[in-house]
């Protein structure tokens, strides 16, 4: 990681992660796709693989390809989650019809760090389970977070990079929240301690920042058009349904 995250603990800056407003329907409407089977024994759901940028759910080859860069701290995204998660793959990616990419935007340095860190330590069948309860059980984590003491954020930022991460981790209780979900600690320990690791899960946000896909988060992008102002499931229900889902 070519410079170091910063660490964000004001409540202002964990509620500042998107902006808002009503999606573009301008664009006509595509006309309907097919549903697509999926392989003999399994959901369209059950099928996970890691991208270059994050991790997919769904037929490959769908027609309707939608991509999310979402923080795992930003407020806006766990909203987005806890309504939308379920409707969007139950309906959508298990029709064959929609693949669904989730690409992690660290928007709040650290803290999304090392939930990314320990969300990605499992193998792809664990990634979205974990993302989803990541989600779920978020205000926990921002309350543990938004809780730390001035003495507790001056010991974190005074500490090399790989240390404080390990240190918020423990702090916001995600440590123990991921070993409770099938990843033992001294797996997730080292993943919170694994530079190149780092590197690869930043990675994404150095690139969509430096190219101005992503100011913000949620950004969904689809069919390889960014989806304006969107940050309600209704909202991203509609462009999907404009897309032809």
């Amino acid at each position: 990681m070519k410079a170091v995250f910063p660490i964000l603990f004001a409540a202002a800056a964990l509620t500042a992660c998107s902006g808002s407003g009503d999606a573009n329907g301008s664009a006509p409407a595509a006309a309907p796709v097919a549903a697509v089977p999926a392989p003999a024994g399994k959901s369209w759901t059950e099928v996970v693989t890691k991208t270059e940028e994050g991790y997919r759910m769904g037929n490959p080859n769908a027609p309707i390809k939608l991509v999310e860069y979402g923080a795992r701290s930003c407020p806006t995204c766990g909203a987005f989650a806890r309504e939308g998660f379920q409707p969007l793959t139950e309906k959508y990616v298990a029709s064959g019809k929609v693949s669904f990419e989730f690409r992690d935007f660290l928007v709040h340095g650290a803290p999304d760090l090392a939930l990314a860190l320990l969300g990605t330590c499992g193998d792809p069948a664990t990634f979205f389970p974990i993302l989803e309860q990541t989600y779920a059980n978020q205000n926990q984590f921002l309350d543990k977070l938004q809780g730390l003491t001035p003495q507790q954020q001056q010991t974190i930022q005074g500490q090399p990079p790989l240390q404080a991460i390990t240190t918020i981790a423990d702090a916001i209780g995600a440590v123990d929240f991921v070993k409770q979900r099938g990843i033992p600690e001294a797996k997730a320990r080292q993943c919170l301690s694994n530079q190149a690791k780092m590197d690869a899960v930043a990675k994404p946000t150095e690139t969509a920042s430096a190219a101005g896909t992503v100011t913000g988060t949620p950004t969904f992008i689809l069919n390889g058009e960014t989806v304006p102002n969107v940050v309600r499931w209704s909202q991203l229900e509609e462009a999907l349904k404009r897309a032809g889902a």
